[in-house]
Parts: C-alpha cells; structure tokens; sequence
C-alpha cells in the first residue's frame, strides 16, 4: 500500500522562498503553501510535510508554521488531527465575497488597518484572557449577544461587531488598547466601508455566520482564561478577513 501521497518526504521539489524578516512571516508561509494548493502541487487527501520539514524548507521556527497552519485551517483549506498530520480538504477557500462592488481605495485602506489589527488585538485578546474580570465577561457576553440579536434582525451588525470588539480592549486593562480602538470608531470594521446597496444579502448572511461563531471561540478562551487560545482565535478570526479582502484586490481589476 502506498503513503498516499504523503508528503512529509521528497520535499525537494516544491520551489519555496525563505521567509525574510518583514511583514507577517506566518502569513508569508500561508499565502506560499495556499499557491501550492491552488496550483495542485499538493492535492485534496495529501497531508502536507512534517513540521520540522516546513521549518527547514521555509527557514522558520516551529511557532511560525503551526501559525501559518492556523491560518489555512481558517480558511478551510486543511485539517489537524493528533497523530495524523495535517491534511489538505480543499484547493481553495470556499468562502466568496460578500459585495458586488466596493472602492478599491477602500480596500486599501480595510487591509491596512487589518495588518494593525492582527498586530494590536491578538494581543489585547490575549491579555484580556489574563486580566477580564467578571463585570469585563458580562460586558464582552453582552455586546455577543448584541451581534446574535442584529443578526436575527437582518443587519449587518456594524456596530454591534464594533463594540465586541472594544470590550475585548477594554479587558486587557491597558488603556492603550482601548484608546487605539476608539480612535478608528465602527470605521475599523470593513463592512462600514460598504454600502448597504452593494452587498449581497445571502453571501452575507454566510459571511456574518462565519463571524458570529469566531466570536463564539474567541469568548469562549477568554472565558477559560486561557491567554494562547484567545491570541490565536482572534489570530484567525482576523486573518480570515485580512485574506478575504486581498483575496478580492488580486481578482479585481483596479491597479
């Protein structure tokens, strides 16, 4: 019986660059094992190569991979299971876009701030699992159940997404966090970018469902206290928006 294209060996062949020090080196590592993916250098059933073999093929530490892993699992590309390895469940993402159209000077701007925030609020999150008290759990519940509420209501939930996330600031009891946030207002969420008349309603509906369940994981580490969980939930919950909208600028025509 063959490995079934197991490809923890033979590595040699895949054409990769070495991860330098500038941008995000996890993504880099992401957006590079997505190519392969889309290209069919690695196919539906394969797992992909041992983690030591991804750390000297791309020349990063273990911390880097398993977060670049993290990331294709976001976008439902691979799955993890113990003893198993990572294997690969689709080509590419199956999320689509949720508007018709939006301001290609817009999208330049929702990827700029996504790079601070999965700077900023990864590790807000996770001080927020350090830090929250009880007033700040209610609070964070509160503004979640706020989101399900305008959600069942039809809405796209702008502002209700805006304040979720600023209970999460508030939480990490550093108020340089807090005041990060509320310099941008509900205008750090992409959606406020987009006009009610370019969105497509069932596309959305799917989008803000995807939303809605990674706050559900992102409450749910805080909850627990549990500070790596927190920072890679929201790790994935806005590296998942972040490659949506640069998924969208590549496949647009504007410059």
């Amino acid at each position: 019986m063959t490995s079934q294209n197991n490809l923890t060996t033979g590595t040699d062949d895949f054409q990769v660059q070495r991860v330098r020090q500038s941008g995000s080196l996890s993504s880099n590592v992401a957006s590079q094992l997505e190519n392969m993916l889309s290209q069919g250098k690695i196919s539906v059933g394969q797992k992909l190569p041992t983690e030591n073999a991804l750390c000297d093929m791309f020349g990063v530490s273990r911390t880097v991979i398993r977060e670049a892993i993290t990331q294709l699992k976001s976008l439902g590309l691979v799955e993890t299971k113990r003893g198993v390895g990572t294997t690969v469940l689709r080509n590419s993402p199956a999320e689509t876009f949720y508007a018709h159209t939006i301001n290609p000077t817009a999208v330049e701007d929702i990827l700029h701030i996504l790079e601070l925030r999965l700077v900023v609020e990864t590790a807000a999150c996770e001080l927020a699992a350090l830090r929250r008290d009880d007033d700040d759990m209610q609070h964070i519940e509160t503004t979640m159940e706020a989101f399900h509420q305008a959600r069942l209501e039809h809405k796209m939930a702008r502002k209700e997404d805006y304040d979720f996330h600023l209970s999460i600031a508030a939480a990490s009891k550093n108020p340089f966090f807090k005041s990060f946030y509320e310099q941008f207002n509900k205008n750090i969420i992409p959606r406020t970018s987009i006009v009610d008349s370019n969105i497509d309603q069932a596309a959305s509906e799917e989008y803000l469902d995807r939303i809605e369940k990674e706050h559900s994981d992102i409450v749910a580490a805080i909850k627990s206290k549990n500070p790596e969980a927190a920072r890679q939930a929201m790790h994935q919950h806005l590296y998942r928006a972040y490659h949506l909208y640069e998924k969208y600028k590549r496949n647009s025509s504007f410059d």
